[in-house]
């Protein structure tokens, strides 16, 4: 006999195709503000490090978890074309992408890690109804996985901007380094999936710099009685 949590199966809304439904199944940026979402302390420093890791282009959804101190303990990005935005069918692809990087937590009391959504999308940086499917999705995953729900952030041309608020800044510049591994594979529908992925970095200590075994230093100067004259230190007052 084995004991576990049963994975919930992804099947389609029963009311996939009631237009009624589908807009029932997304959040207003008000909803969202009122829903208790913690506040990123860096949001910057988090797009930031999620634009360098997976250079995101239109279309192309980041889902990332942060532990406690806010750092990335894994991350997924994807490319998703949607006709009509539903956030059944968001919440489906966010869970399987999270069940891919990171064991659920459901076994925990509270959640400790907290997932948060990027989403890159051309257009103005305010609310849409593919945002509110998202936020959607991205709420209804967290709880299934066991982990609390974080901001929910647009990224545009120009700037980025966490939605329900107001924060926002200008869009991070490509680096040079971390190019990601991009893999591409058919979904069906005429859809094609983009999945990026990279290795954790792994910083170095930085350590100071090693002195130079043989240095030419001056010589001792001698008195009249022939002996070195010490040098004499005073400290700056």
């Amino acid at each position: 006999m084995t004991f576990g949590f049963a994975s919930p199966q992804q099947v389609p809304p029963p009311a996939s195709a009631d237009p009624a439904a589908r807009l029932g199944r997304m959040l207003e940026p008000a909803e969202w503000a009122s829903a208790g979402i913690p506040l990123l302390r860096n949001p910057r420093e988090v797009v930031a490090g999620l634009h360098d890791r997976h250079r995101p282009m239109p279309s192309t959804a980041i889902v990332a978890v942060l532990d406690t101190h806010e750092r990335v303990t894994a991350s997924a990005s994807f490319t998703e074309l949607a006709a009509a935005p539903d956030g059944w069918q968001f919440r489906n692809v966010l869970l399987a992408h999270l069940r891919r990087v990171i064991p659920h937590d459901l076994r925990l009391r509270a959640p400790v890690r907290t997932a948060v959504l990027l989403y890159c999308r051309e257009g103005e940086p305010r609310w849409t109804e593919t945002d509110g499917a998202w936020m959607w999705g991205l709420r209804d995953a967290c709880t299934l996985h066991g982990l609390r729900c974080g901001a929910y952030i647009t990224l545009t041309p120009d700037r980025w901007q966490v939605l329900g608020e107001g924060r926002g800044g200008r869009r991070p510049k490509t680096s040079a380094v971390d190019k990601p591994v991009t893999a591409s594979r058919r979904t069906g529908a005429g859809r094609t999936e983009t999945r990026r992925t990279t290795l954790a970095r792994t910083d170095s200590p930085r350590t100071a710099a090693a002195v130079p075994v043989t240095q030419h230093r001056a010589a001792p100067r001698r008195t009249g009685s022939g002996a070195p004259e010490a040098h004499r230190h005073t400290a700056a007052r």
